[in-house]
């Protein structure tokens, strides 16, 4: 029976609006919530500029990423994206696997941090709660895509409402703030308010990554070539927005010496801006890392499934489970490792490591689709494209935000 011979494939159940809320969710998190206070010690008032640079620089990998989605619309995205541009098996598995370990590292790295959140409403040992934790999160990324990426959409909503509270709470304590956006953007004449933005904005980039790991959905979108573009651009667009925002308001609601201080700015801003107890905020921290962990387990899971389904991995991380429509195999594989990493790896240095790797994959995505454009290959009717300048564009600036720190420093 022909029923009984066909493989099973991914289920194409995701349209727009999940799309977007995956790719806010995967970027929203541990960088808002941590790096303010890290960016306003680099550039003090001015540390709202140093996002908009941020996601100025981020916007031409963007559209790399954003054209490719559409020639390209597989799992594994970058790894796939590189294999098109350099045609070199070992740079493809050396990409794919390097994003695998670090959504695997940030997993383990962000359920410890979900961990102490957990911890100070229910008071049990670490060990317990992190596995908790990362076996609840691998549960719900196998049971199925739509399942899966609805559950982290409703968490996505309610980190982002926790952050316009902020914004919203700000506002009302400071309703000139909108009047006087200018006084947070330095004059290019201003050489060392310059110089701290720049150094900022180092440190702001690293609060943007995660949108381009919507392509590793392509399989499981409706009409990727079309939906995923705007999915990129999208996501992009409102963590820009956000960013400013809720920097905007912690460089004006808190003394600058209070805002670098703090372990918990975005906690610190909501208690004092609100009146409200830590509490509330406390609950919308576990929803957010809660939300970062079942995101990287299904991005990894992805990954591992295009490079099995290419032949890059033993073909049994390929396999997708004719019940669930997910790659069942992988996603217990990747879960386990995010497990033991975050039990027993020492986390610090690698977690510093896996957005050095970021940087480079970046470009090497942007290299890719320059020798693509340049080799003239064709490309499909209706998709997003851009002028091959962007890629040369995106190359160049995270190749610089990638060895930056070592000229600052």
């Amino acid at each position: 029976m022909p029923s009984d011979t066909t493989t099973p494939e991914l289920r194409r159940a995701i349209g727009l609006p999940l799309l977007v809320l995956y790719g806010l969710g995967i970027t929203i998190g541990a960088g808002i919530y941590v790096l303010i206070g890290e960016a306003a010690a680099a550039a003090g008032v001015y540390a709202p500029a140093a996002f908009l640079v941020a996601a100025g620089v981020m916007t031409f990998s963007a559209l790399s990423f954003a054209e490719f989605s559409g020639r390209i619309p597989l799992s594994a995205g970058e790894a796939v994206y590189v294999e098109a541009g350099f045609g070199w098996s070992w740079l493809t598995l050396g990409v794919g696997l390097s994003i695998i370990f670090a959504a695997t590292i940030a997993g383990a790295a962000i359920s410890l941090g979900c961990a102490g959140y957990v911890a100070e409403l229910v008071p049990l040992p670490e060990p317990i709660i992190v596995t908790a934790i990362i076996l609840t999160m691998g549960w719900i990324a196998a049971k199925g895509v739509q399942e899966s990426v609805t559950f982290a959409g409703v968490l996505t909503v309610i980190e982002i409402l926790g952050l316009l509270v902020i914004i919203y709470a700000g506002y009302r304590v400071d309703p000139a703030m909108m009047a006087e956006i200018n006084n947070v953007i330095p004059p290019i004449s201003d050489g060392f308010a310059m110089t701290g933005v720049l150094s900022a904005s180092l440190i702001a980039f690293f609060a943007f990554i995660g949108f381009d790991n919507v392509v590793n959905l392509a399989e499981e979108a409706r009409n990727p070539r079309k939906i995923m573009p705007w999915a990129i651009g999208i996501s992009l667009a409102v963590v820009t927005v956000i960013y400013f925002f809720v920097m905007l308001v912690a460089v004006r609601a808190l003394p600058q010496e209070e805002l670098i201080a703090s372990k918990a700015p975005i906690g610190l801003l909501f208690e004092r801006l609100t009146g409200m107890s830590p509490f509330a905020i406390t609950l919308i921290a576990i929803v957010a890392t809660m939300n970062g962990v079942v995101i990287e387990i299904i991005m990894a899971a992805r990954v591992t499934y295009g490079l099995a389904k290419g032949g890059k991995l033993p073909t049994v991380l390929g396999r997708v489970d004719p019940k669930r429509r997910t790659p069942l195999n992988a996603t217990i594989i990747i879960t386990s490792a995010m497990l033991v990493s975050a039990l027993i790896v020492p986390l610090d240095f690698l977690v510093s490591l896996t957005s050095q790797i970021i940087l480079a994959i970046f470009v090497l995505v942007n290299m890719a689709l320059v020798r693509v454009k340049w080799r003239g290959e064709p490309v499909p009717d209706g998709i997003f494209t851009v002028p091959i300048f962007i890629p040369v564009i995106g190359a160049i600036s995270c190749l610089f935000l990638l060895i930056g720190p070592i000229w600052i420093n």
